[in-house]
């Protein structure tokens, strides 16, 4: 008779890519909905037909050497390990987000911002081994080494954004900024443009994916043509990123962004995650469906959600949204419902 073994797994981490377009309920959002609304919300949403996610190279070889299982879900993707398994302190793994359905960047918030693929070298190097390097710009890198939590009454929320940058004069149309405890959000480019208020008090608020969360990038010396912030792509970062997230097992200072515990093993319950899209806010202007004529419009901006209705008319459809420019700069981002 043949021997058989088996393997028992459990969780390593978790990560939670939660989009507020399917969970807000009009104005409301997700984390101040009822318990019961919030449990149904989740039990429908699916990230799946939105994002899709996989292991960098690297990592898709480090977790077959360690035995370890990816797996996407409804809410993201988790990670399982074997259940005697240890890790180092400093073990690390990357995953890349990218995009399944580009109609979801017209309701999701930032993504006025080209990812644009940018070539760079040094222009004085005229060798026939000549490097040129290759950067994807405006490329969020996500991680449990920098990300931020909040208490909302039932324990810790782990979000891998970092915390809300200060205004800045180059903050374009959606920024997200932390002024006198409040978040507010840009409705147009700078210089001169006008905010709305997402949350009185933005320790209240969840972490949205911001500008803040996109790295700085230093080329080389000498090489130019390099933006200024995104990702340098390579045979470990695929051209169609949206998105980086890495996460390494331990973090000190805060052991409540670590997937280990003291031992090595996974942590007991296992770590969760979470990043959060926004959705986008955009001034509704009302259109005569027969003339094309302006017939009303909102007084202030006002989010895009499935669930609900942000306002008392009648709200867009997931539809394009028009940016409104003055020259070069954005001036307000407009959604036309025809009646």
């Amino acid at each position: 008779m043949s021997e058989r073994s088996t393997t028992s797994y459990r969780r390593l981490f978790e990560v939670r890519l939660l989009h507020h377009y399917w969970l807000d309920n009009g104005g409301q959002i997700f984390d101040t909905l009822p318990a019961d609304m919030q449990a149904a919300r989740l039990l429908g949403y699916d990230v799946r037909p939105l994002l899709r996610v996989a292991p960098t190279p690297s990592t898709l070889k480090q977790l077959a050497g360690l035995r370890c299982l990816f797996m996407p879900t409804a809410q993201g993707f988790v990670v399982a390990a074997p259940g005697e398994a240890t890790f180092p302190t400093d073990t690390a793994f990357s995953f890349s987000v990218a995009i399944a359905d580009g109609q979801c960047l017209d309701y999701t918030a930032l993504t006025f911002r080209a990812q644009a693929i940018q070539e760079a070298a040094d222009p004085g190097d005229l060798s026939p081994t000549r490097m040129v390097y290759r950067y994807k710009a405006d490329v969020p890198v996500l991680s449990n080494l920098t990300g931020v939590k909040r208490d909302f009454g039932a324990g810790p929320v782990l979000f891998l954004s970092r915390d809300y940058p200060a205004p800045a004069a180059s903050d374009a149309v959606e920024s997200m900024v932390l002024s006198a405890g409040a978040l507010l959000q840009l409705t147009g480019d700078n210089p001169g443009a006008a905010t709305e208020q997402l949350g009185a008090s933005a320790t209240d608020m969840p972490v949205f994916l911001h500008q803040g969360d996109v790295p700085a990038i230093a080329p080389p010396a000498g090489v130019v043509g390099a933006p200024a912030r995104g990702v340098q792509l390579g045979d470990d970062v695929p051209d169609d990123v949206f998105a980086l997230i890495t996460l390494t097992a331990v973090r000190a200072g805060d052991d409540d962004f670590s997937f280990v515990d003291g031992t090595g093993a996974p942590k007991a319950p296992a770590t969760v995650y979470e990043v959060r899209l926004k959705n986008r806010s955009t001034w509704w202007t009302y259109l005569d469906k027969r003339t094309g004529a302006q017939i009303a419009a909102e007084p202030q901006p006002l989010p895009l959600t499935f669930f609900g209705n942000a306002g008392t008319r009648q709200k867009p459809s997931r539809g394009i949204v028009k940016a409104q420019t003055s020259g070069a700069r954005i001036t307000r981002l407009v959604s036309e419902i025809y009646i």
